[in-house]
């Protein structure tokens, strides 16, 4: 361990200590401060921040797609990436204060692997049983880092259930990709019985409370995990929201959870379920999912969106969602894509526009 540091969050006004072997939001996502984040890997500037005092810091290796030189020169730069070295004052450029706040401490965890299912040709639902404390705490729409065994990699991937505090258990729904690095272990050797190690609480893809706000939810592929996650938090809490959960997928083979979602319709009276194919003719909705939005919805004036799934389906909805009438600041999405040379779906980059 290195010597600490003080490092001082403005507006907000929250201090924390930072070893300089960590980085920034590490030392504050273990001390329990939710900064706003995604990859985790300097690629995609969700954690992009403005240093007000201070000048000795070093980064870890970064994209200069996420900080160009210019910004490093005029003081920005990637909690992420960044160690401090001497006591600094950081000025959140993207945040939201109550999210800080409520934060969790992260945890690492053992889980055993109790199943794993088929949903979709390439989908599987992991179920995972942790080990003593049988317990993690999280927000529903977060996600944790599992290590990929014999290796030093991990991969993210977000939590479809809601808690782990009765059933000791976590749920994902993870895309398997040819040669990806943990997705093609999990679906070729992965077994019951195995165990894998988890570290987190990350994410900030979780529901505001907003309860005068119409909600708009809009996934594709694993980008159900989370969205199921809030559904079925919003079912357990009796949160009673006009709520649209739109849904992409090629074909019906690669619908999911479809009975549950019905279920859902008859437990939320105002949610309504609409999944749409691109690439099958069916009773239901046609075209791509953004397409679908658009014509079914002449104004969303009002309402909180969440986006989940693959880059272009999210890069395609949030101008949509903002033609339409979301507040740029009440968007709130999650990436879903592949990492590095062998790739998985995994969180890429989340947070709030």
């Amino acid at each position: 361990m290195g010597d600490k540091h003080v490092v001082r969050f403005e507006p907000v006004g929250i201090e924390i200590e930072v070893d300089e072997d960590q980085t920034i939001l590490r030392a504050a996502a273990e001390q329990g401060v939710m900064l706003m984040h995604g990859c985790k890997e300097g690629q995609c500037a969700s954690c992009k921040s403005f240093v007000l005092d201070g000048e000795d810091i070093d980064l870890d290796r970064y994209s200069t797609f996420a900080l160009p030189d210019y910004e490093l020169d005029e003081g920005y730069t990637l909690l992420c990436r960044a160690h401090a070295f001497e006591d600094l004052t950081i000025e959140l450029l993207n945040y939201d204060e109550d999210m800080i706040r409520s934060g969790l401490p992260i945890q690492e965890r053992t889980a055993e692997v109790v199943a794993i299912t088929p949903v979709t040709h390439d989908l599987r639902h992991l179920v995972l049983k942790l080990s003593e404390p049988g317990e993690l705490k999280f927000f529903p729409g977060q996600y944790v880092d599992i290590s990929v065994p014999d290796t030093e990699a991990t991969r993210s991937f977000s939590m479809a259930n809601t808690s782990s505090r009765e059933s000791g258990q976590l749920e994902f729904v993870i895309k398997v990709y040819p040669g990806g690095m943990f997705s093609e272990f999990l679906d070729q050797r992965l077994r019951v019985g195995d165990r894998l190690d988890l570290t987190g609480p990350f994410g900030v893809f979780t529901l505001r409370d907003n309860p005068d706000a119409r909600l708009v939810f809009l996934g594709g592929g694993a980008g159900m995990a989370p969205i199921l996650a809030l559904l079925r938090s919003m079912a357990e809490r009796g949160i009673d929201r006009p709520t649209t959960f739109y849904y992409g997928s090629r074909t019906q083979l690669d619908l999911c959870f479809e009975e549950e979602l019905r279920e859902l319709e008859q437990r939320l009276p105002r949610f309504r379920y609409v999944p749409a194919l691109s690439e099958e003719e069916w009773d239901g909705e046609s075209g791509l999912i953004t397409d679908v939005v658009r014509r079914l919805e002449p104004s969303l004036t009002g309402a909180d969106a969440y986006v989940c799934g693959p880059p272009p389906m999210v890069e395609a909805a949030i101008p949509l969602l903002e033609r339409l009438g979301v507040v740029t600041k009440h968007i709130y999405y999650d990436k879903f894509t592949t990492t590095g040379d062998a790739g998985d779906s995994e969180v890429l980059e989340a947070g709030s526009r």
